[in-house]
């Protein structure tokens, strides 16, 4: 089996394993979580062998993180963790953007129910 084949090999498995575990997470979450991962897997398909492999790693992190926090079986379940700034000082301005976006997308509140029964005049 080829070097190549290898690294799709394992690329493919733990993107696999990401979308099964976002299983476990409430619904809004998944569907957040599989849209990122997919676009992040499909623009880092033509990335360099130095930057896929920080992605790698940093994607495999995430996957033990997610699969720990799953499998704690808790009333009220909590998943993810705090960025050290030092992570941070590492981002690019795109990926502060990105990160940014996804804090909007993930702290939005639904309009509550007494607004929604107000008569608009």
């Amino acid at each position: 089996m080829s070097a190549s084949t290898s690294h799709l090999m394992r690329v493919r498995a733990l993107y696999k394993g990401i979308l099964k575990l976002h299983r476990g997470l409430p619904l809004q979450m998944k569907a957040l979580g599989d849209h990122y991962v997919k676009e992040e897997f499909r623009a880092h398909k033509e990335a360099e062998s130095a930057e896929v492999a920080v992605f790698m790693q940093e994607w495999t992190k995430y996957y033990v993180t997610l699969a720990k926090q799953l499998s704690q079986r808790k009333q009220r379940q909590e998943v993810g963790q705090n960025l050290s700034p030092q992570m941070l000082d590492n981002f690019s301005e795109e990926q502060l953007g990105q990160l940014h976006e996804l804090f909007k997308e993930t702290t939005l509140t639904e309009p509550s129910s007494q607004d929604e029964s107000k008569p608009k005049s």
